[in-house]
């Protein structure tokens, strides 16, 4: 990804827009946006799959209608491809991994039963407040450890810095998400916005999420990689 095509990262209103705005989401008692009122309309898990979206607002669908959001479209992807999935949306705008961290268990113990996949995107608040990479990695640590104690598949999604976080710092936090898939031996698919991030025809108005064209193309490049950890 060319660095100088990443407008929304360029100073530090586009920051505080993101850290401000993305707190605007309904939610549950404890910060999760329902997933009644994203699946609306979804069928019953029943013999299918079920997929959790665990992460932050990219997940959560902000800015987007609820049958436009990456989960929604996600699940509607797999089952034209053949695949009985449900995927619950557990993504919750402004999240950090630290957020993540605490909600993890929360979250899974309110499921139906235990996911058959768990897709994770959670990091990109840290690094927009300069969060410290190695406290990012130790919690996202932690979020790992207790999927592999819970015996939930993963898949990693990935961020990475800002070109105005400096080098150094890039170079710590864009370390994170390929170290982690390799010690925990995860597929990982690099940059969630990998495609999108740039293109004002795929994002939103604050150049900061994607809008439903842009949604519809990282499902498009997530979609495989989902079908395949099913075999």
């Amino acid at each position: 990804m060319n660095a100088g095509r990443w407008p929304i990262y360029v100073g530090m209103a586009a920051i505080v827009q993101l850290l401000t705005a993305c707190s605007n989401e309904p939610a549950t008692s404890n910060g999760a946006v329902p997933s009644a009122q994203l699946q609306k309309g979804a069928a019953p898990i029943a013999d299918g799959k079920l997929i959790l979206a665990f992460g932050d607002s990219l997940y959560a669908g902000y800015g987007v209608a609820q049958n436009e959001s990456f989960p929604y479209r996600l699940e509607q992807a797999l089952r034209a491809k053949g695949l009985a999935a449900q995927v619950h949306n557990a993504g919750v705008s402004g999240e950090t991994s630290l957020g993540g961290m605490q909600r993890l268990a929360f979250t899974l113990d309110g499921l139906p039963r235990k996911p058959d996949l768990l897709l994770i995107d959670l990091g990109g608040n840290d690094m927009l407040r300069g969060l410290q990479p190695e406290e990012s990695e130790k919690n996202l640590r932690a979020i790992l450890d207790e999927l592999k104690r819970r015996q939930i598949p993963v898949l990693l999604t990935g961020m990475r810095a800002a070109p105005n976080m400096g080098a150094e710092y890039g170079a710590k936090f864009n370390a994170i998400y390929p170290r982690l898939a390799k010690d925990y031996d995860l597929p990982l698919y690099p940059f969630f916005l990998d495609g999108v991030i740039g293109d004002a025809k795929l994002m939103q108005a604050d150049s900061i999420h994607p809008n439903p064209a842009g949604v519809n193309v990282i499902v498009g490049k997530i979609t495989p990689i989902v079908m395949k950890s099913f075999g």
